[in-house]
């Protein structure tokens, strides 16, 4: 067995390794860029590593980077998490050169898996299904034109390298095939440097159905059962179960068996996942899609249902240990349900988001697992992925994980940066995934408005904002901002900002004994106390308490199952020739860099011409002039922004001013 593990990964799962290997008796060694200095893994590993500056390219992506850590601080092994280097040929066989075990499975595996079009061949050669289609290297448009109609529409355009739904189009005609390939093969060469395409009969109303498989150096394959993975957003997961409530006995044995063959066709060694389609209409009937040579961010649903730990597994298989148990002694006992909590917005389109975490609520007991690398004090950046946590429930059975899983994210709060949370909780109580009536398409399909904020909220942000205000020790009456004035007290007044609603709060009175309007709303009476970050306040005598935190502008709240941000608007003074110019801003809607201007300072622009594109977390985000007019250029190709951030202004023209004025 090793003494010392370097774990080449950040976030959550680098905590959630740490964890195993301190429990299993192994020293850890975290590796950190720039931007991840005080990170959660970089202070709980024993032993933390700088290998470069804040681009994945230049530190986590970095091959010599984590060989060089690992050789100087006396590491046996790597475990490489998932994601960044976990599934790279090349570092695998960078680590054996160097005389480290890479906890992963063999270099040749990882290649033949990473090249879907050689996976399909190799899982076929073993009996595993595979969906009907055309796939080999080398495939022209003129080919696969010509075994479309064989295949028979919808098709699925896919590109043989790289993953996560990038190049992938369905196509429902055969005249709008043409494009769709070339449009396939401009974004398969731009992320994967790699052109080539195969197609695949699309399945309908599809089903993402994983197989968790263990191999050992000495010829055992074991499965630990599916998950259901169908719940998912632009081709990335977002609530993960096991088991699939699809699945008969039959079914679950047939595809589990499926996946073992898949393992034994490249000779496979470690933890690995093998990914299944499933139509919701032939619940029998199963496609090989590809093998995930690494541990998956869902594995906890499966070590709650068989009582496996995924990682000291794979740990003990690299050291060269045998499995110890049979394909009849695993058991999965009752349900486990996973939510992934990511950075972003859902009422703004899922943009991402990030800044400073405030403050942080985490739910704990019976049945609840949380896998989080969040800190308070951290910084929520844009160099890496969104997803800061995972939120597990385990239960009886399926209706009881799911009201365990809904607890616990109302449990959840993290203050300082926009998160997903309130999403997951609609998205539990839809009817279809209540009744697990799952497919892929589901979640596109799904109208999300969030609550309103009722006046409690906004009485309480006020309050907040009040206590702040108010001196420990006054001096005198006028340092103290009750509103008193000779004849009748004066109120205070807040505005307050909360999605679409913007209201005046006016406090009359101190905060222990006041009377609080929302615009020319009734009155409510009101007393409130601030004792660190825990807020309470009694509004017509309910009592709330709220965990709050403020940033600059913005308060935070954490109470009743949810966490709002509302802002403190600022009256602006406006000239009476400003009121109508017709002129407009261009704010950054996201966190990020600036990764393109299109226009040079003081160009001309027509309204919809994209000025200015934004990336944060794999996403781009393009901003358009909404109005004709001369730009005012405020940030450069390369700069980071803040969400709101001004980026340019646009100079209405004229003409658009005079009509904007008619």
């Amino acid at each position: 067995m090793f003494n010392r593990v370097l774990v080449a990964n950040r976030g959550e799962i680098a905590v959630r390794v740490i964890r195993t290997l301190r429990a299993i008796g192994i020293e850890s060694v975290a590796v950190y860029s720039d931007a991840d200095a005080g990170a959660r893994h970089v202070t709980e590993a024993d032993i933390a590593v700088r290998i470069g500056p804040p681009p994945a390219r230049q530190s986590y992506l970095d091959i010599d980077a984590v060989v060089g850590a690992a050789l100087r601080t006396g590491a046996q092994a790597v475990h490489p998490g998932y994601g960044f280097l976990s599934e790279n040929s090349d570092f695998a066989a960078a680590l054996e050169r160097a005389g480290l075990t890479f906890i992963g499975p063999p270099s040749a595996a990882i290649r033949t898996m990473g090249d879907k079009i050689a996976a399909k061949a190799a899982v076929s050669a073993f009996g595993v299904p595979v969906v009907p289609g055309i796939a080999r290297p080398g495939l022209t448009d003129a080919e696969l034109i010509g075994a479309a109609g064989d295949i028979g529409f919808p098709i699925l355009v896919k590109p043989s390298a790289g993953g996560g739904g990038k190049g992938m189009r369905r196509v429902d005609d055969a005249a709008d095939l043409p494009a769709a390939l070339a449009a396939a093969r401009r974004e398969s060469v731009s992320a994967f440097g790699d052109d080539t395409l195969f197609l695949e009969r699309f399945v309908l109303r599809p089903r993402h159905i994983e197989v968790q498989v263990l191999a050992d150096r000495h010829g055992a394959v074991l499965h630990l059962g599916e998950r259901e993975c169908s719940l998912q957003r632009r081709h990335q997961k977002v609530i993960e179960e096991a088991p699939s409530p699809l699945l008969d006995p039959a079914t679950r044995a047939r595809i589990g068996a499926a996946a073992c063959d898949t393992a034994r066709s490249v000779d496979y060694v470690g933890a690995g996942t093998v990914e299944f389609i499933v139509s919701a209409d032939r619940p029998d009937e199963f496609f090989f899609m590809e093998m995930n040579t690494r541990l998956q961010v869902e594995h906890p649903v499966t070590e709650l249902v068989t009582g496996w730990d995924l990682v000291e597994w794979q740990v003990r298989i690299a050291a060269g240990e045998k499995l110890t148990a049979r394909q009849d002694d695993i058991t999965m006992t009752g349900h486990a349900i996973e939510a992934r909590v990511y950075a972003e917005d859902p009422a703004a389109g899922f943009l991402p988001t990030g800044g400073p975490v405030l403050g942080l609520r985490e739910p704990s007991g019976p049945e609840v697992r949380v896998d989080s690398g969040l800190s308070v004090g951290m910084t929520i950046g844009s160099d890496y992925d969104p997803m800061l946590s995972k939120v597990i429930a385990h239960g009886t059975d399926r209706p009881a994980a799911l009201r365990t899983l809904d607890r616990a994210l109302a449990e959840t709060a993290v203050l300082g940066v926009g998160t997903n949370i309130e999403f997951l909780r609609f998205l539990l109580a839809e009817d279809d995934v209540a009744a697990g009536r799952l497919d892929t398409g589901l979640i596109d399909r799904t109208v999300y408005t969030p609550a309103p904020v009722d006046d409690t909220v906004l009485i309480a942000a006020a309050a907040y904002r009040c206590l702040r205000r108010w001196p420990a020790r006054p001096v005198d009456l006028w340092d103290v901002p009750s509103g008193w004035r000779v004849g009748a007290p004066a109120a205070t007044g807040v505005r307050l900002r909360s999605g679409e609603r913007t209201d005046h709060v006016h406090i009359t009175g101190t905060p222990d004994a006041a009377v609080v309007t929302v615009d020319d709303g009734e009155n409510h009476t009101l007393a409130a106390e601030l004792n660190g970050d825990t807020l309470v306040v009694t509004v017509d005598g309910i009592r709330t308490a709220y965990t709050v935190a403020a940033d600059g502008h913005q308060i935070w709240l954490a109470g009743q199952d949810r966490t709002l941000v509302l802002d403190e608007v600022r009256e602006a003074s406006v000239r009476a020739d400003d009121e109508h110019s017709g002129d407009a801003e261009l704010l950054s809607p996201m966190p990020g860099s600036v990764v393109a201007v299109t226009v040079a300072d003081g160009d001309s622009v027509g309204a919809g011409s994209v000025v200015v594109v934004v990336e944060a977390m794999k996403m781009e985000h393009s901003l358009a002039a909404p109005v004709d007019g001369a730009v005012e250029l405020l940030v450069a190709v390369g700069d980071q922004v803040k969400v709101g951030q001004l980026l340019a202004r646009i100079t209405a023209t004229t003409q658009e001013k005079a009509t904007t004025d008619e």
